[in-house]
């Protein structure tokens, strides 16, 4: 009876000790791009285990406007913006666990999936829905959660 004791003690310390019984750690990111550093909202809020992204629309950042093309090219730089700040993030496309995808026009959706599965081979969960005048006159945004 005593070794029985005995493991289910050291099992119930080492179960206790392996759980952060606190509160999880948030930090709040800002933008890793100077221009953006004053936005109203955190480009990456990051926990113990995930980051969550705000939406990439498909804006240049370099030069600040809309990339022209349609869907296909929004799409592309709105993808290449998310790829940007998970590598700041130290991350990757590979940890994006959910996508949530705002299309302007739900008819470009199969335009946007010819580009999207390109990136994500692996099939993360997504959302995907339809909904006019979005930020910036975009045809599409993006938000992912990733994985770390």
């Amino acid at each position: 009876m005593k070794i029985k004791n005995i493991i289910f003690s050291v099992l119930i310390l080492i179960i206790t000790m392996s759980c952060n019984l606190g509160d999880p750690e948030i930090t709040f990111h800002s933008s890793h791009e100077p221009k953006r550093q004053n936005t109203p909202f955190s480009d990456v809020v990051e926990t113990e285990h995930m980051l969550f992204l705000a939406g990439q629309i498909g804006r240049d950042h370099t030069v600040g406007i809309i990339v022209d093309g349609g869907i296909k090219a929004q799409t592309k730089q709105a993808i290449e913006n998310i790829k940007a700040v998970l590598e700041h993030h130290d991350s990757s496309l590979d940890h994006v666990v959910k996508c949530t995808v705002i299309l302007n026009d739900i008819n470009d959706f199969q335009a946007f999936n010819e580009v999207y599965m390109t990136y994500f081979p692996k099939r993360p969960a997504r959302t995907t829905f339809a909904a006019s005048d979005l930020a910036g006159n975009a045809k599409i945004e993006i938000d992912v959660i990733a994985a770390k």
